[in-house]
Order: structure tokens, then C-alpha cells, then sequence
């Protein structure tokens, strides 16, 4: 009898050890799917929250609504060729503004392509002077230590085929362009380090710095020591185009060709590689102890050939178009309007 208590004891012993072994298979088993899906879960979540376009336009529909959207090409020479066409075609993106937008599964045709940014959707404009090293020699200068900062007021911004009226005061002689490979600000931040600045991105835009150089540079108007703010400062002194390309497409832009054509002529030509501060060093440096807002837009410098640094200058006049362009990122052009 005690043997066989024994035995049964021993059975009942095994049959308890299958039973936790086999719920521990069950477990582990249900633990390692319920990750695997929390883990697909996070990857899906992470990629909506990212910004999910590679370039994005605002644009009005067939019914007359202002929409934004990715246009559906595969280069900028496509979007353009579809524009001048009338067969351009986008992906509707749902959003307030630029900088807070979602793809959606509608696409619809492009009736009129229409400024990306209007005032407001920018709190303030930040520029960088003297960041091109040519630019830098054909001024005279020395490159400076750090990046030299201004700002223009966001009532400076204006449309990428908007005529540019000129006050009184600017149109003596010594008007000028700046053609200028820009950054918008997508995510709000501060203290931004150098390698997560493309996180703050949400792309890059062509912009021309319309410019008043007497009331920059000249002592008997600027004083003696050169101002930028209100000599570039005037409204619609900051053009930008209508294309926002993610650094998806171009990384952090620093080797794309910039070009500012003046009445056909061809005035600037540089590549952004002659920057002296990359895109993600001027976001690291003007974020220190800044908080830089989403829909922030800084201008990051021109390159050599602007009308100041010509030994005979070619200032602007009243009726000069001037076209601004960076490969990838497409065009601005505007007409320059005495008032």
C-alpha cells in the first residue's frame, strides 16, 4: 500500500510538472507574439508620426479648395513639365498647416499650385550673413567664427510668383537679390544637438533676401556699423518657393546647385557645398537657449555674384524679374514693384 501511495504520489508529482512546464511553453509562446506585435504596433506608430512626405505643395482643387498634398512625381523636372501642362496630380495630405499634416488614400488634380507658406504659418524668419566662403571673399571679409544671425519680420514672406513692392526708401540705387537655400523648421525645439538637428526639419525651400544695401552698409544711412534687420526687413522681402522637400530626398542639402538669374542673366551659380556651416550646425547654434517653433524659416546665406560685390554693381530696378533656383528644391520668381 505505501508503495503504491508512493507511486501515485510520484504520478500525480510528473503529471503537476507537465502541467507547469506546458502552461510555461504557452506563456513564453504568448509573450514572445504579443511583443512581436507591440513591436510591429511601435514601427507602424513611429513611421505615421514621422513626417511622411517627400515633398509637399499647397494647391487648389477642381472645387476651388485650398488643400496640401505630395505631388505624384518622380523628379522636379516631372513637376514642372506637369504644372506648365495642366496634368499635375497629388496625394491629398489632411492638415491645418504645413507642419501638421496626414496622408490620405485621395488623389486629386492640381488646379493651381498656390504659396506653400503664408504669414501665418511662420512665427519669425532667422537668416545667417556671410556662410558662403566665396561670398565671404568677394566682401572682403574674413569667415566668422560662428554663424552671423539676423531676422526678418514673417510679414517679409511672400509667394514664389508674387510681385515684390519696393518702398520709397529702398529704390536709390543699391537694391540687390539673395538667393538662398532655406530650412523650415517642422518640430518645435530647443537646445537642439548637432546630429538629431534633421529631426527638427521638416524640409527645405528656395528663397530669395531681397536687399536694401544702403540701409545696410552705407555710414551716412546704416551708421557705422552695417545692419541687416531693417534693410532686408521690408514686407515681401523674403519670396520662398512652393515646393517643401523632406530631408528624405536631399538629406541635409548641402550639395545641391543654387542659381539667380536677373532678367534672363544668369547672376549666381554655386553649389550648396561652399557652405561654411552646414544646415544642421546653423540649427544646433541658433537653438541654444532659443526655442525655435515649428514653421520657423531660416535663410542659410547666399552664395558669390550678388550686385554688391560687382566692381561696376548691377543694382535693381523697377519691372527686374529675378528667378531663384536649387536643384531638387525648384524655383521662386518674382518682379521687383516701385511703389
Amino acid at each position: 500500500m505505501c508503495y503504491r501511495k508512493r507511486g501515485n504520489s510520484n504520478q500525480q508529482t510528473m503529471t503537476t510538472k507537465v502541467i507547469i512546464q506546458d502552461m510555461s511553453s504557452i506563456l513564453r509562446r504568448s509573450f514572445t507574439a504579443i511583443s512581436s506585435l507591440s513591436r510591429q504596433f511601435s514601427s507602424s506608430f513611429s513611421t505615421r508620426t514621422m513626417s511622411s512626405f517627400g515633398r509637399l505643395i499647397r494647391f487648389r482643387d477642381a472645387a476651388g479648395n485650398s488643400r496640401f498634398g505630395e505631388p505624384k512625381i518622380s523628379s522636379l523636372s516631372e513637376f514642372d513639365e506637369a504644372v506648365a501642362k495642366g496634368t499635375l496630380e497629388a496625394t491629398v495630405f489632411e492638415g491645418s498647416s504645413p507642419f501638421n499634416v496626414t496622408p490620405t488614400s485621395e488623389a486629386v488634380k492640381v488646379q493651381e499650385v498656390l504659396p506653400l507658406l503664408t504669414v501665418e504659418d511662420v512665427p519669425i524668419v532667422k537668416c545667417v550673413g556671410l556662410n558662403y566662403i566665396k561670398h565671404i571673399q568677394e566682401g572682403g571679409r574674413k569667415p566668422p567664427p560662428y554663424p552671423s544671425i539676423f531676422i526678418k519680420p514673417r510679414a517679409s514672406i511672400a509667394g514664389y510668383k508674387e510681385d515684390i513692392p519696393i518702398p520709397k526708401l529702398a529704390q536709390d540705387d543699391q537694391l540687390d537679390y539673395e538667393g538662398e537655400l532655406t530650412i523650415v523648421i517642422g518640430k518645435t525645439g530647443k537646445n537642439i544637438p548637432k546630429e538629431k538637428a534633421l529631426e527638427h526639419i521638416a524640409g527645405f525651400v528656395v528663397a530669395n533676401d531681397v536687399s536694401a544695401r544702403k540701409w545696410q552698409r552705407d555710414p551716412a544711412f546704416a551708421g557705422g556699423v552695417p545692419q541687416w534687420c531693417f534693410s532686408k526687413g521690408f514686407d515681401k522681402f523674403a519670396p520662398v518657393g512652393p515646393l517643401l522637400v523632406s530631408p528624405k530626398i536631399v538629406g541635409n542639402a548641402g550639395n545641391l546647385q543654387l542659381q539667380t538669374i536677373v532678367n534672363g542673366e544668369v547672376r549666381q551659380d554655386t553649389n550648396t557645398n561652399d557652405l561654411l556651416f552646414s544646415t544642421e550646425e546653423i540649427v544646433a547654434f541658433i537653438s541654444q537657449g532659443t526655442t525655435l517653433e515649428a514653421g520657423t524659416i531660416i535663410l542659410t546665406g547666399t552664395p558669390a555674384g550678388v550686385a554688391m560685390g560687382m566692381k561696376e554693381p548691377k543694382w535693381l530696378k523697377n519691372g527686374d524679374v529675378i528667378e531663384v533656383k536649387i536643384e531638387e528644391l525648384g524655383s521662386v520668381k518674382n518682379k521687383m514693384v516701385f511703389e
